[in-house]
């Protein structure tokens, strides 16, 4: 089954960081590439998103904390997170932008709390 994985997930307190990996299990890496989230009791949001060409688009929560990346050789994706905060406790996924419904993986909990 081609979908993503996603990886590198944890508990963390606030203000600490974590780095999230994505990875691909068949050819559906794209052009533009995006992390989401899901929080408990919330639907799925877009986090951010990144293009072949380079260009960067992050939530409002998201500016001046993550940082998205992509290598397009080894097809793997990275969202370094910093000064973590409780609200963003949530399941992350990768997909396309838009995303497409059969390549949903399990994705990875953060989990920032005290």
């Amino acid at each position: 089954q081609v979908q993503f994985v996603e990886s590198g997930g944890g508990f963390v307190q606030p203000g600490g960081s974590l780095r999230l990996s994505c990875a691909a299990s068949g050819n559906i890496f794209s052009d533009v590439m995006a992390w989401y989230r899901q929080a408990p009791g919330k639907q799925r949001e877009l986090v951010a998103f990144i293009s072949r060409s380079g260009f960067i688009h992050y939530q409002d929560f998201a500016k001046g904390r993550f940082a998205i990346s992509r290598d397009d050789v080894k097809k793997t994706m990275s969202l370094q997170m910093n000064s973590l905060k409780p609200e963003d406790t949530a399941v992350y996924y990768c997909n396309l932008q838009p995303s497409i419904d059969r390549f949903w993986g399990q994705g990875t909990q953060v989990t920032v709390s005290s």
